[in-house]
């Protein structure tokens, strides 16, 4: 039975040998100016975008839709001018004060019952207020986050296809997923990936301990997701590969 969710396409970049970040999990700017280009356009169309905290940590900030004809493109579709940006997070052990709170987005923040709690309970040291009562539903908590998704299995995760059909309530029906591997992972493991754009950068990171793609336990060969590829675009020194997931 197909379930109905958003149509979700992850965007990473990587080095030639296949990591997203370095060692020491620094923030990956090794990109070209082309790859910011088309990320960007990637998040352009794009209704939402769902990254890791562990991203959010490294960068502090988000990329938002800075180019004139983007922009255009998605006020003459009758849309904001930024889709929304939502951090998923177990624990939402984030830090209120970083940049990105401050930056001109729709923030949610897509976590456990007890990680709604917990983030509560961080913005009620800084504000000297009561704890607020939490429900397992969507709750509103400007201004850090406008909106509050819990959406808990019964062994305490976050149930991510409940979330993503969630959204597809709420009319968001693309959406670009923007790291890191361990949240690809477990979104592959449940079927919940429809498109994959990696972008192959001109260096070698290495290290044991350097990120991938996809994180997690990994597949058995015989079990693990297929790809077709769709595109191949070379600009410069990166390599720009566009994959869809098959399925039967």
């Amino acid at each position: 039975m197909v379930q109905y969710r958003p149509h979700t396409t992850v965007v990473l970049a990587m080095s030639a040998d296949g990591k997203i970040a370095d060692y020491k999990r620094s923030p990956a700017r090794f990109g070209s100016g082309a790859d910011k280009a088309h990320l960007e356009k990637q998040i352009a169309a794009s209704d939402a975008v769902l990254f890791g905290a562990g991203t959010l940590r490294a960068y502090g900030t988000t990329l938002t839709v800075s180019q004139p004809i983007l922009l255009q493109h998605r006020i003459q579709k009758g849309k904001p001018a930024q889709p929304v940006h939502i951090v998923i997070s177990h624990s939402a052990d984030l830090n209120p004060e970083i940049k990105f709170f401050q930056q001109p987005i729709k923030r949610w923040l897509l976590t456990t019952k007890a990680g709604a709690i917990s983030w509560q309970e961080r913005l009620d040291q800084k504000k000297g207020v009561p704890l607020t009562t939490m429900k397992n539903e969507v709750q509103e908590y400007p201004p850090k986050f406008e909106q509050i998704l819990v959406f808990e299995t019964p062994i305490g995760t976050i149930d991510t296809l409940a979330a993503l059909q969630h959204l597809a309530s709420l009319h968001i029906t693309r959406l670009a997923v923007l790291g890191g591997g361990e949240l690809v992972a477990s979104m592959l493991e449940s079927d919940l990936i429809d498109e994959i754009w990696l972008t192959v950068c001109p260096l070698i990171l290495g290290g044991a301990a350097a990120p991938t793609p996809v994180g997690g336990k990994g597949f058995l060969s015989q079990l693990a997701p297929r790809l077709e590829l769709l595109e191949v675009q070379t600009v410069e020194q990166e390599v720009f590969l566009h994959y869809r997931l098959q399925r039967p």
